[in-house]
């Protein structure tokens, strides 16, 4: 619902506070909407309840928003990873298919957020954006990380076979699993075997 009410200005020291309240509105805009065209500068400030120019202080642009909100979100899914690998076996194999488990069921409950996280229309060209390449290749790298290691454990206890380029195969592992996890977000049924998901990861990682 849109914010009618005027914002009381906040205390000296408290800008931090209506920076987070700007991503606040622009998730609860991607949420109402559907996706990032629902996100306007106007729009959000109308949700807080401020002037368009007062975001400004705290972003240059609308695409530097949703930077803020997919930045907030990778941190969110590198969270459930971790807590997935935390409750998991300590064995490597245990250990991979929690966090590709943990993966693509963040996915699932989150479909609009997560298609956002990796593209879409928030993603202008360089010359039309303050957002830099640097900001964008940044996007999931702990995730990614937690991914690769756990990936590396299984090599390492010979339930992986050998890897001559763990990174390239972890590469592989995790757009498989996007794939996989885009597809389940944009049909109303998946075909195939219910198992699809634990195949891919036996294939794509190799697994004896």
């Amino acid at each position: 619902m849109t914010n009618t009410e005027p914002r009381r200005r906040n205390r000296r020291g408290e800008g931090g506070k209506l920076r987070d309240e700007i991503i606040e509105a622009a998730l609860a805009l991607l949420d109402e909407g559907g996706d990032e065209r629902a996100v306007t500068l106007r729009s959000v400030a109308r949700k807080v309840g401020i002037a368009a120019p007062s975001i400004y202080p705290h972003f240059a642009d609308q695409p530097s928003i949703m930077l803020a909100v997919v930045q907030g979100e990778m941190d969110k899914l590198t969270t459930v990873l971790r807590e997935a690998d935390d409750r998991a076996d300590r064995d490597g194999r245990s250990r991979l298919f929690a966090v590709c488990n943990a993966y693509l069921g963040f996915a699932e409950e989150h479909p609009q957020r997560y298609r956002i996280m990796f593209g879409g229309l928030w993603t202008p060209s360089a010359e039309d954006t303050s957002i830099t390449d640097d900001d964008l290749d940044s996007l999931g790298l702990e995730a990614f990380g937690l991914l690769a290691e756990v990936l590396g454990v299984c090599v390492d206890e010979g339930v992986a076979h050998p890897s001559e380029d763990l990174h390239g195969d972890a590469v592989a592992l995790w757009l498989g699993l996007h794939g996989l996890a885009h597809q389940r977000a944009v049909v109303r049924k998946m075909p195939g075997p219910d198992d699809v998901g634990d195949r891919l990861i036996t294939a794509l990682a190799h697994l004896r």
